[in-house]
């Protein structure tokens, strides 16, 4: 059996230059962790009134988790306590704004500023004590009542995550409730040992129906997700992903955030000959 990452090493230590290359450029990695966000982002069920939120990234790395956001016409802020993770994000000129941060030393903001938050794969690292005075449930209840008061009232906050056992899905679910979340797990494809995810469903605006997971009986009759949303755009008038006009809006918003844009030309989303 593989050694689980948040064994080896901190999270800071674990993904130094060299992980954090690995992690942003392979595409198998790339393909899960984009599914995965995509998944917690329909798992936080934002109104689908065409409306733009500001969604907290945790752990936000080299900003893959992001970009869906950002496709979603969502602004994020991501926040990770890996500094070589977050220089590939600036490199890659993510959108969202990154900031260097421990989540076990709780969310640095002020109180109702985000519609909602996400977290694929960092969870599971609050569960370890790296340090000597490092105590993983008190690390836990600071990061989510920190997290809670920096919601609004109606907001969600997904985490997907790598439990180790059950005792720390106990943790974990105990001290979120501690801090006035309500919610659950959602474990989609509970029977399968590859497809197997857990998702942490938390709610700031009281107790509700958790949302349905996938591989359950039920899911044959739930209609894709990302065929829902690629429908939904089509229907409002909105450019299909990575067409022209997707990229020149999406530059376009770049430009308005002051940040650096190369120009359009006559180039721009014309595809490369399969000789480069």
């Amino acid at each position: 059996m593989s050694r689980r990452p948040e064994h080896s090493a901190p999270p800071e230590i674990f993904y130094n230059d060299d992980e954090a290359k690995k992690y942003s450029t392979n595409t198998r990695i790339i393909e899960i962790q984009v599914e995965m966000a995509e998944r917690a982002l329909e798992l936080l069920a934002l109104p689908d009134d065409d409306e733009s939120r500001l969604i907290l990234d945790i752990g936000c790395g080299s900003g893959l988790s992001g970009s869906v956001l950002e496709d979603s016409d969502h602004m994020w802020v991501g926040i990770d306590i890996s500094k070589s993770m977050l220089d590939i994000a600036v490199e890659r000129q993510v959108t969202g704004d990154v900031i260097l941060g421990d989540m076990g030393e709780g969310m640095p903001f002020k109180p109702g500023t985000f519609d909602g938050a996400i977290s694929i794969s960092a969870l599971q690292w609050l569960c370890n004590a790296d340090k000597s005075y490092h105590n993983p449930h008190k690390r836990l209840l600071k990061f989510f009542s920190t997290l809670f008061s920096c919601l609004t009232r109606t907001a969600r906050a997904v985490f997907q995550f790598y439990p180790e056992n059950s005792d720390q899905i106990e943790m974990v679910t105990s001290q979120a409730m501690k801090a006035g979340f309500y919610g659950g797990l959602v474990v989609d494809y509970p029977n399968s040992t590859k497809a197997k995810k857990y998702y942490l469903v938390l709610m700031t605006g009281g107790a509700a129906e958790l949302p349905q997971a996938l591989g359950s009986p039920e899911e044959e009759r739930r209609v894709n997700y990302i065929k829902k949303r690629d429908a939904c755009r089509d229907a409002r008038g909105k450019a299909p992903k990575k067409s022209r006009d997707w990229i020149l809006a999406k530059k376009e918003r770049r430009r308005r955030q002051g940040l650096e844009t190369r120009p359009d030309t006559k180039y721009t989303a014309r595809k490369r000959s399969g000789r480069f």
